[in-house]
């Protein structure tokens, strides 16, 4: 359906959310004291038992009672405490109620477990007036805010047909920032950006937090197919009970970070699914496959599982639910994870020991609910039964015990979860995985449905990436030998000769040698025959001796240091290097020291010494790193507290306490960590980018291993970068063989596109980008186009030309070389000019700052799809000495008295051209300086200034005349008005400290209705000609002056 007015769609969208659980009376234009007031109302009707209100109302100082909390809480993850903690307590003032005036009361405010039900109401408010902030401006209204139980939990921002969803998101954060969501409207959890094809749904940052596009997500249907079109998603995210389960079960109050979280559709079908599951279980059938979830990883696992256990415990379905990790250091980092998500952190309680344990599952104190134990730890009752009092462990196994078992794909297939399962066989086991062992890569004879039962849900990794919840990859093959060196090298071996001469000679050699070289017989992996036998390859004969040599080792560093710069931006990015082991990881850790002392580099691995051949190689081995650590750090760890060293370096590189803000000190930074067997799983950070492999892996593994480069980081992170060394064509083959296996039969968009596809589409879009200016009229892009239409084309084009500019130049593209080069995989070659260079970047980076209203021709009334990083490229860059060469030539051939006007011309032609690297503003007054020029008012010797100087000087004497002639019309403060010219202010710091306020009150009234009625030839009344002030002097500060009349 289209809507060509917001107001119809609106209409739309409340029929529809009436028809799904909402009130069909509407709240239309509410003030915030109409909001109060039904509050107050439904607050009275759902307390009015002698207990609590006495059939008394509330008074609005009781009222303001309750509005002072909120403004101490403040922000939405507090506030989300406040909500879901079901009662507030009052100190009552109604003189009518005797019994309790004076006395503090308790009053029920919402109850997440009564949906649909008992007192919950359901309201819906039509354009909320949300009063200015700033006496001087209007105030704003909303479109819907949606109100459970009177309290406005979730506000909708509509956009009509054809207009993007993220000006939607824009409103939102323009509200935000002119403080809109205060007061009551602090209550509000869950933002709503939507036009008729789009929506998107994210937590309310608060007034302290960053919007974040990364986290505005889509809903979509237990298949993970995007749910888009406006009246589904009514009956859907918006639809009751959703969207009460939403604001009471599925948003996370994260202490970790103070950050509110709202879940993504597949963690709601995943937790939801397990809830039930545990619901309907018949304990007395003894059914121990509960199920596993199958969610890739970096897809937020960790939440879904607490929010899983958290509504059994909610729903009182079980006795305890014990999440059980499969390291002890994974229980240390999931056991925070957990106590940051809770309600109250000593809801989740952790085991010391294994007596702990089984104290914690003994007892009936509800606070022992939720444990977070080791795998190590559980199994150990099993053992100990011998210790165990009996009637302990029927009192344990008597319980209806939820285990939920994390990364269950590695060790849950030992004997660890089978003694397990032996001691509770009453338990209902449950695993959440992002590679779930399958047939192809059985554990002994085992798949993961086979341990956990069946597939509950599934959100695959090309699920992730599809929805941009996590990064794809780009992977490298690194050939450190050249394929024809070791085919040859093979094919002498097998003929058991030592030259290809001997070879050759010998007929029966020659058969052998010839074979082994032919590509059509022997490939570089392992194939198969039409009737399934195995045919070696010449990878397959390669001994791994061969890349131990020097040789091999030495050209794995050497390409890592050569493109660190690049891969990393100059080390804003880490990596993880995956050795074979322990006795390599020490060798490439000596090699990089010999190379290199410009990247900060450890290593990780098992540090426990013992007798094995070689012990003394890894004792000096870790005794040095040790050592290099302390001094490169100043820390003071040893063999007997590596453990510790390791928590160190994994809080650097994930930028966690105490290390929150690393990126500002790099002396304390770690470039690239080398590790065996460590780090590869269950690991998390944002900040690693690349993972270098010189081992070889498979299945379960790769996804794993790649996914530490995944997370999300904004827009100079694409994907994360992959480079292995060891057989690589081997590797290659085992990363499709994962690839296919783990995406869930959807491959799409799993690899990011190579640098030649980036450089094509980088050209196609430049080519649009000069046809739409050209097309407008417009020759070396000096200025934008008038018409709006092009000009939000422009920004389409731009914001997608820049992903892949940001791409390509992490995949060692340079500005300095336009000619690029490519060997394809069928053999061909390729090569790719790349059509742009840096200063014509530059110039559109220029155009493209100006759609924000930058420009002389204002500020637009609606914004267009702007990416913040790209306005903060600083196109200073552009070369103003090819500009000012030009302008001297062009005073030079004035001063010539022998040169023809044609020649002037043509040179007064070559400088208007360099005008295109100069702003909007700046152009003005460069042409400006020509025509004083030339009719003889300005006079200016070769070198004596350079052109920009000259445009400095005529653009800041034009700015100081427009700032008085502003002052002496409104006869306000030229002092402040100077002040706030100079800093540049935007609309959200406009009024910051009341500096705008203060402006403003410094204008003559008198003066400023002469000069408004003279600028418009109309009698003007106070009240407008306040209105006329407010928008003219912001205006004039927001777009750094203008002309005055």
């Amino acid at each position: 359906m289209i809507f060509n007015k917001e107001s119809d769609f609106e209409d739309a969208l409340i029929k529809v959310l009436c028809k799904y659980g909402w009130e069909n009376k509407v709240l239309k234009h509410p003030t915030e004291d109409d909001l109060i007031q039904n509050w107050a109302d439904i607050l009275y009707e759902n307390n009015r038992d002698i207990d609590r209100l006495n059939d008394y109302p509330l008074t609005r100082s009781e009222m303001d009672q309750i509005i002072d909390q909120i403004k101490t809480l403040r922000t939405p993850l507090k506030l989300n405490g406040f909500i879901n903690g079901k009662t507030v307590s009052i100190k009552r003032d109604n003189p009518d109620d005797k019994m309790h005036f004076g006395k503090e009361i308790s009053l029920k405010i919402y109850d997440r477990n009564e949906i649909a039900a008992g007192s919950s109401r359901y309201q819906i408010a039509q354009q909320p007036i949300y009063k200015s902030k700033n006496v001087l401006a209007n105030d704003r209204r909303g479109d819907l805010t949606l109100l459970i139980n009177g309290m406005p939990v979730i506000h909708i921002e509509l956009k009509k047909s054809g207009v993007s969803v993220k000006q939607a998101q824009i409103q939102i954060e323009k509200y935000a920032h002119e403080g809109v969501f205060t007061g009551i409207y602090s209550l509000v959890q869950i933002f709503v950006a939507m036009n008729p094809d789009e929506t998107t749904y994210y937590a309310n940052p608060g007034p302290d937090g960053k919007f974040n596009p990364c986290y505005y997500f889509h809903w979509a249907d237990f298949n993970n197919e995007r749910i888009d079109q406006w009246d589904k998603v009514g009956a859907s995210l918006l639809s009751i009970p959703m969207a009460h389960e939403m604001i009471g079960f599925y948003t996370v109050a994260d202490d970790s970070d103070g950050i509110l979280k709202v879940m993504r559709s597949y963690q709601y079908y995943a937790a939801s699914k397990i809830s039930d599951k545990v619901a309907k279980n018949k304990w007395q059938d003894k059914n121990q496959l509960g199920g596993y979830i199958w969610h890739t990883t970096g897809s937020g696992k960790t939440l879904t599982s607490f929010k899983s256990a958290q509504l059994i415990a909610s729903s009182k379905d079980a006795d305890k639910v014990i999440f059980l990790m499969d390291r002890i250091e994974l229980g240390t980092q999931s056991l925070k994870e957990y106590r940051a998500f809770a309600d109250n952190a000593d809801d989740i309680q952790d085991t010391e020991d294994t007596h702990v344990l089984v104290s914690k599952i003994k007892s009936e104190d509800p606070a022992n609910t939720l444990i977070v134990t080791s795998i190590q730890k559980m199994s150990n009752i099993g053992k100990e039964n011998d210790g165990l009092k009996q009637a302990d462990l029927e009192k344990m196994t008597s319980k209806r015990i939820v285990f939920i078992i994390d990364e269950c794909h590695r060790s849950t297939f030992g004997d660890m979860l089978i003694t397990i399962k032996d001691t509770f066989p009453n338990a209902l086991f449950f695993g959440f995985t992002g590679t779930p062992i399958q047939n192809e890569n059985q554990k002994k004879m085992n798949t993961t449905s086979d341990i956990f039962g069946e597939e509950l849900h599934r959100y695959s990794i090309a699920d992730g990436i599809r929805d941009g919840n996590v990064l794809g990859f780009d992977p490298y093959k690194v050939l450190t030998y050249k394929d024809s060196e070791l085919r040859e090298a093979v094919a002498l071996a097998k003929a058991h000769a030592n030259t290809r001469q001997e070879a050759l000679d010998n007929p029966s050699k020659k058969k052998v040698y010839l074979e082994y070289m032919d590509k059509s017989k022997v490939s570089m992996i392992t194939k198969y025959d039409d009737f399934g036998n195995k045919i070696l390859g010449i990878e397959d004969y390669i001994p791994n001796a061969q890349y131990q040599s020097d040789e091999h080792m030495h050209a794995v560093v050497e390409d890592i240091i050569n493109g660190w710069d690049i891969i990393s931006q100059n080390s804003k990015f880490y990596a993880i290097f995956a050795t074979s082991s322990i006795p390599e990881a020490i060798e490439y850790y000596k090699i990089f020291k010999s190379k290199t002392n410009k990247l900060k580099i450890t290593c990780l691995f098992d540090e426990h010494i013992d007798n094995k051949e070689g012990y003394e190689f890894k004792e000096e081995g870790i005794l040095e790193i040790i050592k290099d650590y302390n001094d490169q750090y100043g820390q003071e760890f040893n063999i007997a507290n590596f453990q510790k060293m390791k928590k160190d370096i994994a809080s650097r590189l994930s930028h966690k306490r105490p290390y929150e803000r690393i990126e500002l000190e790099p002396e304390k930074q770690i470039d690239i960590l080398i590790v065996v067997n460590q780090m590869l799983t269950g690991f998390d950070s944002k900040w690693i980018n690349t993972l270098y492999i010189d081992k070889m892996i498979e299945y379960e593994n790769i996804i794993q291993a790649f996914s530490r480069t995944n997370r999300l980081f904004g827009p100079d992170k694409p994907f994360g970068i992959i480079r292995y060394y060891r057989r690589p064509h081997t590797m290659e083959e085992n990363i499709n063989k994962a690839i296919q296996l783990y995406s869930g039969d959807k491959p799409y968009g799993l690899f990011a596109e190579k640098l030649n596809d980036n450089l094509k589409k980088m050209n196609l879009i430049y080519e649009q980008i000069k046809n739409l200016f050209e097309s407008a009229g417009i020759q070396n892009f000096e200025k934008l186009p008038k018409e709006r239409e092009y000009k939000s084309k422009f920004a389409q084009l731009f914001n997608t030309f820049n992903k892949y500019l940001e791409a390509a130049k992490i995949q060692r593209m340079t500005w300095d070389k336009e000619k690029y080069d490519f060997d394809l995989p069928d053999g061909t070659k390729e090569t790719i000019i790349r059509e742009i260079d840096e200063k014509t970047y530059l110039i559109l980076v220029q155009r493209y700052k100006e759609l924000q209203g930058g420009g002389s021709e204002g500020s637009e009334s609606v914004a267009f799809d702007i990416e913040t990083y790209i306005t903060e490229i600083d196109t200073g860059l552009i070369d103003s000495d090819y500009m000012n060469s030009k302008f001297n030539k062009y005073l030079k051939a004035l001063s010539q008295p022998d040169i023809s006007e044609n020649e002037i011309s043509k040179i007064k032609d070559d400088l208007h051209k360099t005008f295109a690297t100069l702003s909007v503003e700046e152009q003005k007054y460069a042409n400006i300086i020509l025509h004083d020029i030339d009719s003889g008012d300005f006079k200016l010797n070769t070198n004596e200034k350079s052109f920009r100087d000259c445009i400095i000087e005529y653009m800041t004497n034009a700015k100081n005349d427009q700032i008085h002639k502003l002052s002496i019309a409104l006869g306000l403060d030229e002092v402040l008005l100077r002040e706030s010219i100079s800093l540049k202010l935007n609309e959200t710091n406009l009024n910051e400290f009341g500096r705008f306020d203060k402006l403003v009150q410094t204008v003559d009234k008198s003066k400023a209705k002469t000069y408004f009625e003279k600028l418009e030839g109309t009698k003007l009344i106070p009240p407008k000609v306040n209105m006329k002030i407010n928008r003219y002097l912001k205006d004039f500060i927001l777009q750094g002056g203008f002309d005055i009349e």
